[in-house]
């Protein structure tokens, strides 16, 4: 029984950013309950059968690098790393409009020495060409990318412009050149050890979600599925009770709660914080095929709407970042769309196979230098409250990285502080 000095984490929301924080503090000598307002735990990083497919297909297409440290600490704390598939980092891409293709090959080292050699450098560059990276990566301040780097020729076409684009979720140029020099310190700036892929071939909800919910349950961990929190109330400079439905929750001085829902809801529970209000939409396809043999994981498009396509076994994945353009598009023909570019790349015929699309409308908050400065830390005004979520002030895009790192960062607030001794 956990002394009152210890108490209770009650954590809102069993998205990557809850389970982790529910991770990091299982075993600590408290007691945690994750409730979660759904019927399935996972948030935007979940698997799930679909109907219409007749397939189990992700919610969103995330990608893993060898360098998302917090990501593969907290894969293998709960056992879910060995379904993932270590790949080279060699990223291949194709120019729709020309049908060029070419693949990025990186070396392990932290010296580039692919630079310096064109065939495995981007096309059409030269060793100078990547010069201004180390002056993104120096950059002080926050202001738009194409302010500290041209956003323009064929290294930010080729390169820059689709990997800012997959993790900022934003048109590049637009974008928080302090979160782009993050990226670049993290990965490309570390060679080829921090940059290979980690496919999740059987699903993300079989690395990240089901092992997670497993483990903490094992651990005595209670997850509290369909409890949907109304309202936080508030005494003492502290949260006092947790409202669900038909039920109230009293607080006493050792317990905690850890709010690691979207922004937006947020805001719901906490009316005048400081939080991103703008946000940017994807979209996710997938067709019931199989892969040509011999097509890469991942392949990355230029010139094209899909941004990279992703094959697994018996299915194909396409995703678009930044998609508001298309989400007023009939669903039909949007799918139609996109498998017209997936059947030039790998030779299919144009007939549409089973296919489902996903469309977020508020996946990411918007990366862009005034929506970053509104992110806010883990701690709030109120003395046993934190926050959780990739919105929070994670030094990073809204990745899977930054939402580990940021239920890390409330769990290591509450197993420091003793100020919730009664």
């Amino acid at each position: 029984m956990p002394s009152a000095e210890r108490g209770t984490v009650h954590i809102v929301g069993a998205g990557l950013a809850g389970l982790s924080a529910a991770v990091r503090l299982a075993g600590g000598g408290r007691t945690v309950v994750v409730h979660e307002a759904t019927a399935q735990p996972g948030g935007r990083c979940r698997s799930y059968f679909d109907q219409q497919t007749g397939m189990m297909i992700d919610n969103g297409t995330h990608l893993v690098l060898s360098g998302n440290r917090a990501v593969l600490d907290y894969a293998r704390t709960v056992g879910g790393a060995v379904t993932l598939e270590v790949a080279q980092a060699d990223f291949a891409f194709i120019d729709l409009a020309t049908m060029a293709r070419w693949t990025l090959r990186l070396n392990d080292g932290m010296f580039p020495w692919w630079v310096f050699d064109k065939r495995r450098r981007v096309p059409d560059t030269k060793p100078a060409d990547y010069l201004p990276l180390a002056r993104l990566i120096w950059a002080s301040g926050d202001k738009p990318l194409n302010s500290v780097i041209d956003c323009s020729g064929p290294l930010y076409q080729r390169l820059l412009e689709p990997f800012f684009l997959a993790a900022m979720n934003i048109k590049p140029s637009d974008g928080s050149a302090k979160l782009a020099s993050a990226l670049v310190r993290e990965t490309l700036a570390l060679g080829g050890q921090a940059c290979r892929p980690l496919i999740a071939r059987e699903g993300i909800g079989k690395a990240f979600v089901e092992p997670a919910i497993a483990w903490l349950q094992a651990r005595g961990v209670t997850i509290a599925l369909e409890h949907a929190l109304h309202e936080l109330r508030f005494a003492g400079g502290q949260v006092s009770d947790l409202e669900f439905a038909g039920e109230s929750v009293p607080l006493a001085g050792g317990d905690a709660v850890i709010l690691a829902v979207p922004s937006y809801a947020a805001q719901t529970f906490l009316p005048g914080l400081n939080a991103p209000s703008s946000f940017r939409g994807i979209v996710n396809a997938h067709f019931r095929i199989d892969p040509p043999p011999g097509a890469p994981a991942m392949l990355g498009l230029t010139n094209a709407m899909s941004e990279w396509i992703f094959t697994f076994p018996g299915r194909i994945a396409v995703t678009i970042s930044d998609a508001g353009e298309w989400f007023e598009t009939p669903r039909e023909q949007l799918a139609r769309d996109i498998w017209r570019e997936v059947a030039a790349v790998m030779n299919f015929p144009v007939e549409l196979p089973p296919w489902q699309l996903v469309r977020e409308r508020r996946a990411t908050f918007a990366a862009t230098p005034e929506e970053n400065a509104r992110r806010p830390g883990a701690e709030t005004q109120w003395r046993n409250l934190f926050l959780a979520g990739d919105w929070t002030d994670t030094g990073l895009p809204a990745t899977l990285e930054g939402a580990v790192r940021s239920g890390n960062r409330a769990a290591d607030l509450i197993a420091r502080n003793r100020r919730f001794a009664a």
